[in-house]
């Protein structure tokens, strides 16, 4: 891409070819790293985040046993009882499965967050502020005399 470019703009001038060759590594680098930033170490939260899998399966697997095992011990009383009894407990098993579900899901969103906020900094690309003199000074048109 960057090759077509150049090739395009070699007659239009130094200046559009330096301009375009910025933008373009502006937009490869969507990520500019704080110069001298430093990590924080891992914590806690890699820890988490590698023990979810084994709690998402092991959880799930736990909370399903009562399900197999009304399958297997209700067999007293007519057809109709039984398949109540059981659909009963599937019943309240489905609903704890996929509140463990929901659970295991959100401590991996919370581990994910604190994973990323103890990662580098990252800034933006700077925006000249043309109104004011100075950084401090109030926006033109904001009312000073307010008290």
């Amino acid at each position: 891409m960057s090759w077509t470019i150049i090739a395009i703009t070699r007659n239009l001038g130094a200046l559009v070819h330096i301009e375009i060759l910025l933008s373009i590594t502006k937009f490869v680098s969507l990520f500019n790293k704080l110069p001298g930033f430093t990590k924080t170490p891992p914590g806690r939260e890699r820890t988490i985040l590698r023990l979810l899998p084994r709690i998402f399966v092991l959880g799930s697997v736990l909370l399903a046993i009562p399900s197999l095992a009304a399958r297997l011990f209700i067999s007293e009383g007519s057809e109709t009882e039984i398949a109540t009894r059981i659909m009963t407990v599937d019943i309240y098993g489905i609903s704890l499965v996929v509140l463990h579900w929901t659970v295991v899901f959100t401590v991996a969103i919370g581990a994910f967050i604190v994973l990323a906020m103890k990662g580098p900094a990252y800034v933006a690309d700077p925006y000249p502020l043309e109104d004011s003199e100075t950084p401090d000074d109030p926006a033109p048109g904001a009312d000073k005399g307010r008290g």
